[in-house]
């Protein structure tokens, strides 16, 4: 088994490749493996062939039973931006954003805070979408890249289900980048290149298909190629943190 960096953006990374050897029962000493051929780190078209590929279980024991009336819809733009650095060179440095605003980490958990209804420690006025529209894949955009940061969350209703389209940007250039959602009960039901028309109809017509079951393209997309994902999200009903950070562990 071998594995590479995947990077489309013209940026220098680490292409090291790492891999690893899998011995099997009553499988000889003498027979070798052989290293896999590895596509190109830039390879676009690949990756998101392979992503299509990532599916759950859709069986009576684990049945899809995605949301067709939803509650709260949110459009994330992903973007770079610049904050003030004073020991950085240039007295700023590059962060990555939602809507145009940067995590900062707070000193004390979120929940905790929640739970102990500590003051100061996070504000619930996450935007639900970005507070200035713009032409999302247009030319590398380069001028105005100031980016407030806070903790600033997206206070939902319990036992909500949401909508999350996610809009790349070309805010100075474009990447891919790994998003973690903790959470559960969410299904993937569209992805596609450029900037995302959506059907007024969507969850009402049989163009609804869960990453469980397969995933499909939108069918109206226009510009440049930029990858972007509608997710559902089906809350359960506990109190949580919702997080959702891009790249990280």
């Amino acid at each position: 088994m071998a594995a590479r960096p995947f990077m489309d953006a013209p940026v220098a990374i680490d292409n090291k490749t790492a891999t690893g050897i899998f011995q099997y029962r009553g499988i000889p000493n003498t027979v070798l493996p052989s290293l896999p051929q590895l596509p190109a780190s830039n390879d676009t078209a690949f990756a998101l062939s392979y992503n299509k590929k990532l599916k759950s279980l859709n069986t009576p024991t684990f049945p899809v039973n995605v949301p067709l009336k939803v509650n709260r819809k949110l459009f994330y733009t992903i973007g770079f931006g610049k904050e003030s650095c004073p020991t950085c060179l240039n007295g700023t440095r590059f962060v990555a954003s939602l809507n145009n605003i940067s995590f900062e980490m707070p000193r004390v958990g979120l929940l905790q805070a929640h739970y102990f209804n500590l003051k100061g420690v996070f504000k619930t006025d996450f935007p639900d979408r970005p507070q200035t529209p713009f032409n999302y894949t247009g030319a590398p955009l380069t001028a105005s890249l100031g980016t407030s940061t806070g903790t600033r969350l997206s206070k939902i209703a319990f036992n909500s289900t949401v909508e999350l389209v996610l809009q790349d940007t070309n805010l100075l250039t474009v990447e891919s980048h790994p998003f973690h959602l903790h959470g559960y009960n969410f299904f993937v039901v569209g992805t596609g290149l450029g900037i995302l028309i959506l059907p007024r109809t969507l969850l009402n017509t049989t163009w609804l298909i869960q990453l469980r079951e397969t995933q499909l393209e939108f069918p109206q997309v226009v510009g440049p190629p930029f990858v972007l994902e509608l997710i559902i999200q089906a809350f359960g009903s506990c109190t949580v943190i919702w997080s959702f950070i891009p790249g990280g562990d």
